[in-house]
């Protein structure tokens, strides 16, 4: 599939969550995250709960916070899902990427998957919500069920991957689930590996893309 147009540098940049989500982080890499996503206009800068009470202070409101909600693996109680969300919410974050329960989904227990989607959203207090389904693990069939589940739940975003799995955000996935979503957006992480992947994941309907290092590959370019 060819690119259906180009995009500037800025455009792409807006729909960036700029990633950092490396384990060995610290503090002073938070702020160089968050002194980029301002400088260079990014959507959000995505970050670990531990950090966003600092990153939201630091950022002072010139970028949004987002910060991930049972990651990587998704098999936390609800409960502890609920509370990391409330708790993050608190200490300033704007947006939460929660990983569904995958072993919930594989067993068929689609009412759980979606009720535990909801009680994250519910805890959200209207900040944006993206549901991260782990395309990588998951069938066709699964990843169409996903789609009309999180269609169902209330949450704002449909995500690819967590990018610490076995794979990350391909163009089938991305145009799958443009033709199954309905009122949500679409965000595709892990793996975005060029700026033309960039503008292709955009071409095919993904609103946000979540990456580490697309402000260094257009600064390459």
């Amino acid at each position: 599939m060819e690119k259906c147009r180009k995009y500037d540098d800025g455009e792409i940049l807006s729909h960036v969550d700029h990633t950092l989500l490396r384990q060995t982080a610290t503090a002073a890499d938070i702020e160089t995250i968050v002194d980029e996503g301002i400088r260079y206009k990014t959507a959000s800068v995505c970050i670990p709960p531990s950090f966003v009470a600092h990153a939201a202070a630091y950022a002072k409101g010139r970028v949004k916070i987002c910060t991930v909600i049972g990651f990587p693996n998704g098999y936390n109680t609800t409960e502890v899902k609920v509370f990391e969300t409330a708790d993050a919410v608190k200490d300033g974050a704007d947006e939460i990427d929660m990983v569904i329960n995958l072993g919930d989904l594989k067993a068929g227990k689609y009412d759980a998957v979606l009720e535990e989607i909801r009680a994250v959203r519910a805890a959200c207090t209207g900040k944006i919500l993206k549901v991260i389904i782990e395309t990588c693990l998951l069938t066709e069939e699964e990843k169409i069920r996903m789609c009309e589940i999180v269609s169902e739940s209330g949450a704002d975003y449909i995500k690819t991957s967590t990018g610490f799995s076995t794979g990350g955000a391909t163009f089938d996935d991305i145009a799958l689930f443009a033709k199954h979503v309905r009122g949500i957006r679409i965000k595709a992480a892990g793996g975005i590996k060029s700026v033309d992947d960039a503008e292709r994941f955009l071409d095919l309907g993904a609103d946000r893309l979540g990456t580490s290092s697309l402000i260094r590959m257009l600064a390459e370019k």
